[in-house]
């Protein structure tokens, strides 16, 4: 009843529906008047033949006439009669066998389907939502963060502003609602000011209005919105948003800090509290040539090795594992741990001096934030660009086609030791990976990757590292909703908290097998609002304490499948 209600509502709100309604109900009277009046004919007819019928058999008779079935139980004998049920045939074929039901299916049932189909689309969340996330977009970087909110269980809704998207996003299991992204009622429907957060990814003028609009009717609830360009983030500001997402920096500093051997510092990557993640190249570094257990990094600074970077997947450090100048470690520790790390094996401020040169694959925005980080590290770098408008460092862009040999010999590629592929094509980026690793089999390439999906397939065309934009974007908004107790990295690994399983309590670190057996990595123990950070294998996992773990999503989810909450 309540599906046939809302449909009935929707339909009766479009004012072409009312009108239609309204024309089939006066056909249905000129219907029923005409019906009358043959009846009253066939009354007067049938009276000067001498044959005397009651007034159902006239109704009968004239619609089973209209209607072309004609039993023939009931006939004029005189040529009026015949002349006047001939009228009254074609009559009722013109009016139920083509005017009403065309009429009726143009006017009405069509509508009415249409009205059904909108129903899908609702205009207005239930009274009792709560908690819920709202989006403006269902892009690259929304698909990804779907996925991360189904799996903690959040609810959420896409936003659209036309019917047929709706309906698009509605078969692909996708809860949505319709509305008018720059009026407030529409985020009074909602019911904005009891949702946990609003996410609007679209174009720098939608997004502006998106949260000034919000703005009208909540001031507490969080927007997060993205910016492409300077002018854009100081409108954001002024109309209230929570967070700015700066990607384009995001990405250009990840790609530039991935540069093999151009700095072996330690780079802080995510924080819980007093806990920090950190990357740190091994290229430049006295670790290079020694093993895990012989670096001595944790005994000598208190920052632990709790992974390494392989092609875009972290495996565990095990001891015996050597350490190359192609190792990327990640490391936890507190802040000044990772100082001492940086003083102890971190290479000098002018290591980068005289290296060779790191050639960019594309000038936009990702390109010429990438630059810039190169820029600060001291490394030389040549952008290729195909787009001479785009060009915005003249003497240091060559202007072509980033697959032509003259080229990319021109550009230094023979002698670099880095490629960056910063394009947000990933079939273009797929190509010159393939391309570049046929040329020079130990050049290291890095490149972007816009769709989630590409990041395999560009692996397997040949790139040693991929930075995922949708990932590194949708990573940064679920940190912003899921509190200070836990993080996603940039990079796509999880830092969560987890009470300390019955089934361990009083083991030591190592009896534990928590990394073995579930891919999560302990990087700290809190006990009585006490946290431990410099872990050892003999440490101890206490009775009612708190762990913080990491791991990506996927040993997350294993972790408390083998360890459920207690």
């Amino acid at each position: 009843m309540k599906a046939i209600a809302s449909i009935i509502t929707t339909f009766l709100e479009n004012r072409t529906s009312r009108q239609n309604l309204l024309v089939l109900v006066r056909l249905v009277i000129v219907l029923v008047v005409l019906v009358t009046i043959f009846s009253v004919l066939f009354h007067v007819l049938m009276e000067r033949e001498g044959q005397h019928h009651s007034w159902v058999t006239g109704f009968y008779w004239t619609l089973t006439v209209m209607s072309t079935l004609g039993f023939g139980d009931i006939t004029f004998a005189s040529d009026a009669g015949r002349i006047f049920s001939i009228v009254v045939m074609i009559s009722g074929v013109i009016f139920l066998l083509v005017l009403l039901p065309f009429t009726f299916i143009e006017f009405f049932y069509a509508p009415w389907m249409k009205a059904q189909t909108a129903s899908r689309a609702p205009r207005e969340l239930p009274p009792g939502t709560r908690n819920h996330v709202l989006l403006t977009r269902y892009g690259p970087v929304t698909k990804v963060l779907v996925r991360m909110l189904e799996k903690h269980h959040y609810a959420f809704f896409v936003l659209v502003p036309t019917l047929e998207e709706a309906l698009q996003l509605d078969e692909q299991g996708i809860p949505v609602v319709l509305g008018e992204l720059s009026d407030p009622e529409t985020y009074r429907r909602l019911r904005i000011d009891q949702a946990a957060m609003v996410v609007t990814t679209r174009s720098d003028i939608i997004n502006t209005n998106v949260t000034f609009s919000i703005r009208e009717v909540s001031d507490n609830v969080i927007v997060i919105a993205s910016a492409r360009s300077n002018a854009a983030r100081d409108a954001l500001e002024l109309a209230g948003v929570t967070h700015i997402l700066q990607l384009e920096e995001m990405m250009g500093q990840a790609l530039a800090r991935r540069v093999i051997g151009h700095d072996s510092r330690a780079h802080i990557i995510g924080r819980v509290e007093d806990l920090v993640i950190a990357e740190a190249g091994a290229g430049g570094s006295p670790l290079v040539g020694k093993s895990i257990a012989e670096c001595g990094v944790r005994s000598r600074t208190g920052v632990n090795i709790v992974g390494i970077w392989e092609r875009g997947k972290l495996i565990p450090p095990e001891p015996s594992r050597m350490i190359t100048d192609h190792t990327l470690f990640v490391v936890g520790g507190t802040e000044s741990q990772i100082e001492a790390y940086n003083s102890s094996f971190a290479a000098g401020p002018n290591a980068n001096e005289g290296r060779s040169n790191v050639v960019l694959v594309g000038g936009g925005r990702v390109g010429r934030a990438t630059a810039r980080a190169l820029e600060e590290a001291k490394i030389a770098w040549t952008i290729i660009e195909l787009l001479p408008e785009r060009v915005q460092y003249p003497d240091k862009t060559i202007v072509g086609d980033a697959s032509e040999f003259e080229l990319l010999v021109k550009a230094g590629l023979h002698e670099a030791g880095t490629v960056i592929i910063t394009t947000r094509d990933d079939d273009t980026n797929i190509f010159l990976t393939i391309f570049y690793r046929r040329l020079r089999k130990s050049l290291q390439i890095i490149s972007r990757c816009t769709d989630e999906a590409n990041v395999a397939r560009l692996h397997r065309a040949g790139a040693d590292l991929v930075m995922s934009y949708a990932s590194m974007s949708a990573n940064s908004i679920f940190n912003h909703l899921r509190g200070s107790d836990s993080c996603l990295l940039a990079v796509g690994l999880s830092v969560f908290p987890s009470s300390v399983p019955k089934s361990l309590e009083g083991r030591t670190l190592a009896e534990s097998q928590v990394r073995s057996r579930t891919g999560c990595s302990i990087l700290a123990i809190e006990i009585k609002g006490k946290r431990e950070i410099s872990l050892q294998p003999d440490t101890l996992l206490p009775q009612g304490g708190k762990l913080i773990l990491m791991g990506s999503m996927e040993a997350e989810e294993m972790f408390f499948d083998l360890f459920p909450p207690n």
